[in-house]
């Protein structure tokens, strides 16, 4: 995928049985260093066929070896990409965005500039799974894990980490689309998602929280 002057390899899967309704924009987990875009093929096989949309997947840079923003940078590629490919490549301009874990917290960030460049509304839904949004560790979700080594492979030696193409707990939530948020009640993201759907509330977003035992 192409665009902006960059480029990121994307999976593609489509739905079997008919044409897709729409194209979701699917962010894999893996605490930035772990996981690869192939590892999703069963869900968004499943995906794909539950829902008749084309399934991206991105494959983005990894931690050490790519520190912030690498990560985000090739999700936003992939993001400007499908909207300006969609309608040609799956005959559909109907989107959607999400990602589990570190997933969700790129899904939100490439949301944030998507809406810092007019362009977030081109997305009906954003779909985030457990999703990690306080890198910091300022905020009481983001102090549970705030020890995971993780973060500092991500990060290395970024002082502010309330930034929020970072931690987009922090950032000005105002006019992105609405939002599914799902986790589970023993998650240690628990926390961060309760967090995410109260901020994006308060922003005046359309958000559907989802805790299951």
């Amino acid at each position: 995928a192409e665009a902006g002057g960059r480029e990121v390899p994307v999976r593609v899967t489509m739905p079997q049985g008919g044409e897709p309704r729409g194209v979701y924009l699917e962010i894999h987990g893996g605490g930035f260093y772990m996981s690869w875009a192939a590892r999703s093929d069963f869900r968004n096989r499943n995906t794909a066929d539950a829902a008749q949309v084309a399934v991206v997947t991105v494959d983005y840079r990894l931690a050490p070896e790519h520190p912030w923003p690498a990560a985000p940078d090739d999700c936003e590629t992939a993001a400007l990409w499908v909207l300006e490919q969609a309608e040609e490549r799956f005959g559909t301009s109907r989107l959607s965005i999400g990602g589990g874990s570190a997933g969700a917290n790129l899904a939100m960030t490439t949301l944030l500039r998507l809406r810092d460049k007019g362009l977030a509304e081109s997305f009906a839904a954003a779909v985030l799974h457990y999703g990690a949004f306080d890198l910091s560790g300022q905020t009481p979700g983001g102090r549970l894990y705030a020890d995971e080594p993780f973060i500092d492979l991500y990060l290395g030696g970024v002082e502010d980490r309330t930034d929020p193409d970072i931690s987009p707990l922090f950032g000005d939530l105002r006019g992105l689309p609405p939002a599914l948020l799902v986790c589970g009640t023993e998650d240690v993201l628990l926390e961060d998602s309760l967090a995410m759907a109260g901020r994006l509330a308060a922003a005046g977003g359309d958000v559907d929280l989802r805790v299951y035992p």
